[in-house]
């Protein structure tokens, strides 16, 4: 995970990016930083985030910019800001290298994507124009499709062409992700590296109980929780049973045991079962409320999950997204009563 002041370097092409600030320091509100580039890329294509909005501040040079059909040329000290689902791309004004301050809202993901691309042509994974191939592109687009895609064709045009790009691309071994935590694992191991991250209107001490003691899953994600067992009151050593499930038609088993205990501020465990790795929960006051940030990184070891794993990735991320959307859904009500 990316943090303020780490540096990513392309050698091929000479660009340097500085993150500023990050998404597990903004609770998941503003990716920040600062990038000494020469346009070229998905950035200078036409382009929108669906979701985010982007703000371009030239601190050094001069950068051309068509936002919304409309063109302009930023000069340093200038500041424009493209809203989410705008139509824009960025073009070279200067022969030189320039230096500018991007910010993203909300986060999300985004620094995951750059260290991907950086990654890939950190390990020669590109082509003389610093493009990813083809199918590695359908692999990250994929993933990535909510941070960015293209204004043509239509969505559903677009993931309907680039899905069984993707499977290819998996099946021969491309990853959607080429970054630090990540680097050197096969995912054909049936590795999944998650983060998630929401704002909870409850207090902090409240959304910690309920994250902490598994016996209340069963109450507020529902319907991912069936049933759990616990041997004691959480903290450090305590294990914990799982049973739950997904949108998928497949049940998983797990054991948890707190490796971390930290109120109200982080909890973690180590997990062995059907799923196999690490679980960390943070946890920020913010504006009365709570931000929380889920990171998640596991090996999928039933056997079912691990056989289809490298053609069906993206339905599987797709099931974590669905069982984490309860979770959103279910945390702060639940929350919120117990406070009261």
């Amino acid at each position: 995970m990316a943090r303020a002041g780490d540096v990513l370097e392309d050698p091929q092409s000479g660009d340097r990016l500085v993150f500023l600030r990050t998404a597990a320091e903004t609770g998941g509100d503003l990716l920040e930083y600062e990038l000494t580039f020469t346009p070229r890329g998905f950035a200078a294509r036409d382009h929108l985030h669906p979701r985010q909005s982007e703000r371009h501040e030239v601190l050094d040079g001069s950068l051309g910019l068509v936002s919304g059909g409309r063109g302009m040329r930023l000069e340093a000290g200038d500041v424009e800001d493209v809203p989410p689902g705008t139509r824009h791309r960025i073009f070279r004004t200067q022969a030189a290298p320039l230096r500018a301050r991007f910010a993203l809202r909300p986060a999300f993901e985004s620094e995951v994507l750059l260290e991907t691309l950086f990654g890939l042509a950190r390990d020669g994974r590109v082509d003389a124009k610093g493009n990813p191939t083809p199918l590695q592109l359908a692999v990250i687009f994929s993933e990535f499709a909510d941070l960015g895609r293209p204004p043509r064709p239509p969505p559903a045009v677009q993931t309907a062409i680039i899905t069984p790009l993707a499977l290819l691309g998996r099946a021969r071994g491309l990853r959607a992700r080429y970054t630090d935590y990540s680097e050197g694992v096969s995912e054909e191991a049936g590795e999944y590296v998650f983060i998630d991250r929401w704002h909870v209107d409850a207090p902090v001490e409240a959304v910690f109980d309920a994250i902490a003691d598994a016996t209340t899953y069963p109450e507020w994600w529902q319907p991912v929780y069936i049933e759990t067992t616990t041997d004691g009151p959480p903290g450090v050593g305590r294990t914990s049973h799982q049973h739950f499930k997904g949108r998928l038609p497949y049940h998983l088993r797990t054991e948890s045991t707190i490796t971390l205990y930290e109120r109200p501020a982080r909890v973690g465990a180590d997990v062995v079962g059907d799923l196999r790795g690490r679980g960390l929960w943070t946890l920020t006051p913010r504006d009365g409320g709570t931000d929380v940030q889920f990171d998640w990184r596991v090996y999928a070891d039933k056997p079912i999950v691990k056989t289809l794993t490298p053609v069906l990735r993206p339905l599987f991320r797709w099931n974590h997204a669905w069982a984490i959307a309860r979770a959103r859904e279910g945390l702060e009500p639940y929350a919120r009563r117990r406070s009261a």
